[in-house]
């Protein structure tokens, strides 16, 4: 099930609509304001955000700011204005879509339906991490990892052949290729990179000594 952060000052608006989502199949929580936002997305994995722009403590953008610095899960802001510089600031800051305020439910819904679908189109999912072939990106507990090309591609064979022992020098051959004059050792610093960049997922990535290395998952 989906799981959504509705993050507004005012109870009956928090109240309104988490009571739609709900009906949707779509599992909600509630946040009063910005820095309770945060600690919340900093301890649990959400599926998208409706933030409130105009809230006291920190506002909408302050705290699409602060959560850009360590998630890319989507944003849907809530605006009492339909003003063309606030939508512009938004969008600097990580906003994906706005919605005015008073708003239709449909209209919401629709917006929410439409993100969703498209943040995880052509993603695959391993329990915490998710992978897209297509454009190399990589996400563990819905942060954007940076990987280099050959960590990537790496990543990509061990889930290819997830829960099957792979010799070094079988990862050697089909990530860099039967004439790369390199000694397999390439192959162990690449697997210690990517488990300091992918944790807790890193865990997945077992040692089998004497044999070489298991994606298990």
């Amino acid at each position: 099930m989906r799981k959504i952060l509705v993050v507004d000052d005012e109870n009956k608006i928090r109240e309104f609509i988490c009571f739609f989502l709900n009906k949707e199949g779509y599992e909600t929580v509630e946040a009063s304001n910005g820095s309770e936002a945060l600690d919340l997305m900093k301890n649990e994995n959400f599926d998208l955000v409706i933030l409130d722009l105009m809230m006291p403590i920190m506002n909408g953008f302050e705290t699409c700011l602060e959560l850009r610095k360590f998630s890319s899960i989507p944003v849907i802001m809530l605006t009492a204005v339909e003003g063309e510089n606030d939508h512009i600031r938004g969008y600097d800051v990580g906003v994906d879509d706005y919605i005015t305020k008073p708003f239709k439910m449909k209209i919401l819904m629709a917006k929410i339906n439409r993100i969703l679908g498209k943040s995880l189109q052509g993603f695959e999912q391993y329990d915490s991490l998710k992978i897209n072939p297509s454009s190399m990106e990589v996400m563990v507990l819905d942060q954007m990892i940076e990987l280099a090309p050959k960590e990537f591609d790496l990543l990509y064979y061990l889930i290819s052949n997830k829960n099957i022992v792979l010799t070094r020098d079988q990862i050697l051959d089909r990530v860099w290729g039967f004439d790369f004059e390199g000694g397999t050792r390439v192959v162990d610093n690449h697997i210690k990179k990517l488990r300091n960049k992918l944790q807790p997922f890193s865990d997945k990535i077992k040692t089998v000594i004497g044999h070489g290395y298991k994606l298990e998952v």
